[in-house]
């Protein structure tokens, strides 16, 4: 089969297969409205996925019943069958049981049935009976006469040349970005394509939909920039209005592609549209996650079903300026521990109930109309004092408009946390980041934060708060070879230190390194050796923490590991990806070459190398060990956190009071230096004037003909 063209849009996603599939799915939408037509494409993406899941794991057993080497064999043919249809036999494996009447091969050949919609929907009902789980959360409204059968016959035929079977995620060799982890999976070489088909039509859906597809869908580069902010690796994940699930996606994502265990976190949610609860449902069913996600129509202020969590993490995207949410019933309610908030908007409410659900070194991000960080109606200022004045308050970005498909207006992300002592110590401080100039639009009305934008964002948080491993904005590990001098540790240039890190561990280990360097890294240590590559110290066979690099510029943390065929094997991969990620915590930036392409193709290795430093290449020549590290790269901007003029800014609380409480990040960081003016003053007042006067004269000529015009009608003077 002929490769598929792939291309890249602003987000860093992949766009080809899903868009095809979109486009094809729509046309045969026809006049279909597309909050309906909703429920009909992904109810059968879902259906295609669950039966080629089964299909999958029957194909399984009937190789094992088969080998008499195998626990599963059975030499009678009736006692195969009879396993083949038994439902534990896929339970057990986490593969929901699909009956016959449901299965999409069934469903396939009678496409071109005038019935096909009652036989979809007794396959829906099959499948609730037999996967209790499931109960209540399918579309079973296709036999409706308003649905075209056609085209649910088109879908279905559309839909069975996709191959929709369960893979890995990939594997990224980097924060927020796609690597090439896991193998493929598909006749399409793609990745986790029901996934991926199933977020891009959400996605193409909340468009279509606009103001009502913001009831069921934030958009995804909101929802990455909440987790890369948060990182959820370990723990309770919690959103009490969890619409589809995006929240929850994401932070699987996230644990997976930073070489984590998805084990270690679990998720819970409470949504109140019933139709989206069944949409969350189903996108969680369709990634393999499990957690306790419940409905009610009361929604979590008025019948709280998590009334007793207390999260590690809460990532949510309420309802704005919610007027109707019945805050005149809980007058009295105990979450409002810092004000009763107005009955004519709830956004202070979902702000003292998210609190309310936090573990005692919890953590919450949140999305909210700009007016919550400013106002001062009915109560809500005094609210955000109180708030402000227990410190809670962490971070708080702006962002720019046109970013969601329910609205045109910008919002704001607020980061609340129980403790500020968990990282680096920063109690007292609020970090402010004006994020209004970044994204990128990907169309007429909407706007897109890219990889480089939510990498930006989040690193220069993170920079600020500090890491576990060390609680200072410039991170470097504590032991024998720490910069720091006392406490029984030697100054700088004593012991073992290099680069902040205590060599003695490893040290015996890099030499023995050195000594069977590998053609590919004898190659690239001449071009980097004695500040060969752009002024820039390079050191050979560095260690951090219990990891060795292969290359390691401390002067711009930079790790440059070069790989051999060993590194595509999926184990080693796995090993890769926890290695990447420590360094990444460390404050490093990573980049890895094949050995293949530092001996084939040398350049285009060292021009990765170069576009991983904070500098342009162009007119720079080599740089001396003087030259300053300038702001734009990585962690808050350089490797130490700093404020930026009209970018972010570390705020005491003394300065916030004397803002009256007010957090909008504007107010902080200030307006971001402008180009120096070299025309001088009285020459541009001469050429300001000429313009001045040439317009005047073009005005008089357009006053004049229009006079005339309007004379000519009859109603001139």
């Amino acid at each position: 089969m002929a490769r598929q063209k792939k291309t890249t849009n602003g987000n860093g996603a992949t766009v080809g297969f899903e868009a095809q599939l979109w486009a094809a799915a729509d046309k045969l939408r026809g006049v279909m409205d597309a909050a309906e037509y909703k429920h009909v494409a992904l109810g059968l993406i879902f259906l295609k996925y669950i039966s080629d899941s089964f299909a999958e794991r029957y194909s399984e057993l009937e190789r094992e019943t088969a080998d008499p080497k195998s626990d599963w064999f059975a030499r009678d043919k009736g006692q195969r069958t009879e396993t083949l249809e038994d439902r534990d036999s896929y339970t057990m494996a986490h593969v929901y049981f699909v009956p016959p009447e449901a299965r999409w091969s069934y469903l396939q050949s009678r496409a071109k049935d005038p019935k096909i919609g009652l036989l979809i929907d007794n396959a829906m009902t099959a499948l609730e009976r037999d996967n209790p789980k499931l109960k209540g959360v399918l579309p079973k409204n296709y036999a409706r006469e308003q649905i075209d059968k056609a085209t649910l016959g088109g879908l279905i035929d559309l839909f069975a040349n996709v191959n929709f079977r369960p893979s890995p995620l990939p594997s990224p060799t980097g924060r927020g970005s796609k690597g090439e982890g896991a193998q493929p999976e598909s006749a399409y070489g793609s990745k986790d394509l029901l996934g991926r088909a199933y977020e891009y039509f959400l996605t193409q859906f909340a468009s279509a939909e606009g103001k009502k597809g913001g009831q069921f869908y934030t958009p995804r580069c909101i929802v990455r920039l909440l987790v890369a902010m948060l990182e959820p690796f370990k723990g309770r994940v919690f959103d009490p209005c969890c619409g589809s699930g995006g929240m929850f996606v994401q932070s699987e994502r996230f644990v997976q592609e930073h070489g984590g265990n998805v084990g270690d976190i679990s998720v819970f949610g409470q949504e109140r549209n019933q139709t989206t609860y069944r949409l969350c449902v189903m996108t969680l069913a369709i990634r393999g996650i499990e957690g306790s996600i419940l409905w009610n129509n009361e929604g979590s202020f008025h019948n709280d079903l998590h009334k007793d969590l207390r999260a590690d993490f809460v990532l949510a995207n309420p309802p704005f300026n919610d007027s109707d949410w019945g805050g005149d019933r809980l007058k009295d309610d105990k979450r409002w521990k810092y004000g009763v908030p107005p009955e004519g908007n709830a956004n202070f409410a979902w702000v003292q109930h998210f609190i309310h659900h936090l573990a005692p070194t919890g953590s919450a991000g949140f999305v909210l109309a700009n007016g919550s960080m400013s106002s001062n109606q009915s109560g809500e200022g005094e609210i955000r004092k109180n708030i402000i004045e227990a410190d809670l308050v962490d971070c708080m970005i702006a962002l720019p408009g046109q970013l969601f498909y329910s609205t045109q207006i910008p919002v704001c992300l607020w980061f609340v946390t129980r403790s500020k002592s968990g990282m680096r110590d920063r109690r007292g401080e609020t970090l402010f980041i004006d994020a209004k100039k970044l994204g990128t639009m990907v169309d007429r009305t909407h706007r897109e934060l890219t990889d480089d934008d939510i990498r930006r964002i989040a690193d220069t948080y993170h920079a600020w708060r500090g890491n576990p491993a060390n609680p200072h904005p410039n991170p470097l590990p504590v032991g024998e070879g720490d910069r720091r001098s006392g406490e029984g540790r030697p100054a700088l240039g004593e012991g073992h230190y290099r680069g902040g890190y205590d060599f003695a561990g490893l040290a015996e280990r890099a030499r023995e390194l050195r000594k069977k360097q590998t053609p590919a890294e004898e190659v690239m240590w001449e071009l980097l050796r004695d500040r060969r590559f752009l002024g820039l110290k390079f050191r050979r066979q560095h260690q951090f923490g219990d990891y060795v690099a292969d290359f390691y510029c401390d002067e711009h943390k930079l790790v440059v590991e070069l790989d051999g065929p060993i590194h595509d094997k999926q184990e080693q991969k796995q090993h890769d990806t926890r290695r990447d990620s420590y360094l990444r915590s460390q404050g490093l930036t990573v980049v890895r070459l094949p050995n293949s392409e530092v001996l084939g193709d040398t350049e285009s290795g060292l021009k990765k190398i170069a576009a991983a430093l904070p500098f342009p290449l162009s007119g720079r020549g080599n740089m001396g060990e003087g030259s300053p590290s300038p702001a734009g790269r990585g962690r808050g901007e350089g490797d130490v956190y700093r404020d930026v003029l009209g970018l972010c800014k570390s705020a005491k609380l003394d300065e916030i009071r004397g803002h009256g409480h007010i957090l909008t990040p504007g107010r902080y960081v200030g307006a971001e230096p402008q180009a120096a003016d070299s025309e001088p003053f009285a020459e541009k007042m001469q050429r300001l004037t000429a313009d001045l006067e040439k317009q005047l004269e073009e005005s008089d000529k357009l006053e004049k003909e229009i006079r005339k015009n309007l004379k000519g009608l009859g109603y001139g003077a």
